[in-house]
C-alpha cells in the first residue's frame, strides 16, 4: 500500500472529529472521500497529509509511519497537497509561481529567484509542467490576473511540480464555474498520468464529479466510515446515499465511464520531468 490510516481519531478537546477510520490506498487508484458536512473529511485529509497529528492510530506512507510529521517533509517523501482554497501570490508570474515548487523540491528554498536567470533546467522544467497544464501561453502572466479556473490550475500544478507518488486534493473544483470543472477534472488526471502520479485521494462535493473520475468512494458520516466501496455500489445504496447527500439520487442506468478507466495512474511510471 501506498497510504494507509489505521485506527486514526482526532479529538479536539471533548469533540471527536475523527473516530477509529481506517483506509488503504494503493498505487494506481483515484479515491474521493465524501459525506455532510461536519463528516470528518477535512480533517482526514489533514491527518493524511501531515498537517495534523492524529490523537491516536496509525498513518503510513510507503510503510514509513508518517503521523504529524509535516506537509514539507512529506512532500519530500513523496506525498504532496492542494487545498480547497487557492494559494497564489497574486504578484508573482506563472513561471515564478512553478519556479518555487521545482526549487523547494531541489532543496534551494533559499535562493528563490536568485541566480536562477541561467538555471535553464529548472525554467525548461517550469514550461514542461506549464504546458502539461495548459498554462504555458501564459507564463509571463501575473496570477492575480488569471481567471478562477486557470488560478486553480496553477495552484495544482505547483504540487504536481513537486513530483509526489501521491497527491491530496481538498475539493479541486471548488469556485470554479459549473462549465470549467469537468475541463480542470480531465486535464487533471491526464497530468497525474504523465508525470508519473501513483494515485489521487480528493475531497470533494460534487457527486458528479465523484462518480465521473473516482475508482473508490470513501464515504465518511459522524467521524466514522459508512462506506469504502465502488462509485456503482455507492450509488445503488440509497441509505448511504441518504445519508452522504441528504436525498437519494437516482440510480445511473449505465455506469458513466471513469476518466481513470482510460488514463489509468500507472504504479510502474517515473515522472518524465526530472
Amino acid at each position: 500500500m501506498l497510504l494507509e490510516a489505521v485506527g486514526v481519531r482526532k479529538l479536539y478537546g471533548t469533540f471527536c472529529a475523527l473516530d477509529g477510520v481506517s483506509l488503504a490506498v494503493g498505487a494506481g487508484e483515484f479515491v474521493s472521500i465524501v459525506g455532510p458536512n461536519g463528516a470528518g473529511k477535512t480533517t482526514l485529509v489533514n491527518v493524511l497529509s501531515g498537517l495534523t497529528p492524529p490523537t491516536a492510530g496509525a498513518v503510513r506512507f510507503r510503510e514509513e509511519d508518517v503521523a504529524g510529521l509535516g506537509p514539507v517533509r512529506l512532500a519530500r517523501r513523496g506525498m504532496a497537497r492542494a487545498f480547497q482554497l487557492v494559494h497564489v501570490f497574486p504578484a508573482l508570474t506563472v513561471a515564478e509561481t512553478l519556479a518555487v515548487a521545482v526549487t523547494s523540491r531541489r532543496g534551494h528554498r533559499a535562493r528563490l529567484f536568485a541566480g536562477l536567470a541561467g538555471d535553464h533546467e529548472t525554467w525548461d522544467e517550469v514550461a514542461a509542467v506549464a504546458g502539461v497544464f495548459g498554462l504555458a501561453d501564459g507564463l509571463d502572466r501575473q496570477a492575480g490576473t488569471l481567471p478562477q479556473g486557470d488560478k486553480k490550475l496553477l495552484d495544482v500544478a505547483s504540487a504536481f511540480a513537486l513530483h509526489p507518488e501521491v497527491i491530496l486534493l481538498d475539493e479541486p473544483t471548488s469556485g470554479v464555474s459549473t462549465s470549467d470543472k469537468h475541463a480542470i477534472m480531465d486535464v487533471l488526471v491526464q497530468a497525474a498520468a504523465r508525470m508519473g502520479v501513483k494515485a489521487i485521494i480528493q475531497v470533494e462535493h460534487d457527486m458528479d464529479i465523484v462518480f465521473g473520475y473516482s475508482d473508490r468512494i470513501v464515504a465518511l458520516h459522524q467521524g466514522r466510515v459508512l462506506a469504502d466501496t465502488t462509485p456503482a455500489a455507492l450509488q445503488a445504496n440509497d441509505e448511504v446515499m441518504a445519508t452522504i447527500v441528504g436525498r437519494t439520487e437516482p440510480r445511473a442506468t449505465e455506469p458513466r465511464a471513469s476518466i481513470t478507466g482510460h488514463l489509468r495512474l500507472d504504479p510502474d511510471a517515473r515522472a518524465p520531468l526530472q
